[in-house]
């Protein structure tokens, strides 16, 4: 299972990834861009389907596992590694 940081910044004008950034402590994060407002847990619920639906694996796969009520999240994704996972965002950056 790989864990994927998140910075979120809901209410967004269109669904995409903007790329990697660092959070307070230096650590990567990859920041998502929703349109779904964070209302009763919308945009956690978009986030999920929008990184599954990225990464190419089920919706069951991927997981909220910490900061529900944050722009920071720590996602995790079953069935990929975390070289997997990096190798996945990279080439949907580059594509972008």
């Amino acid at each position: 299972m790989a864990r994927l940081p998140v910075k979120l910044q809901p209410g967004a004008s269109s669904d995409r990834i903007d790329g990697w950034d660092v959070d307070a402590e230096g650590r990567p994060v990859l920041k998502v861009r929703l349109r779904a407002r964070p209302v009763d847990g919308e945009a956690n619920a978009a986030l999920v389907r929008f990184l599954a639906k990225a990464l190419g694996v089920s919706r069951s796969s991927v997981d909220l596992a910490r900061g529900g009520q944050s722009r920071l999240k720590m996602i995790a994704v079953e069935g990929l590694d975390e070289v997997e996972l990096k190798a996945r965002l990279d080439g949907i950056i580059a594509a972008a």
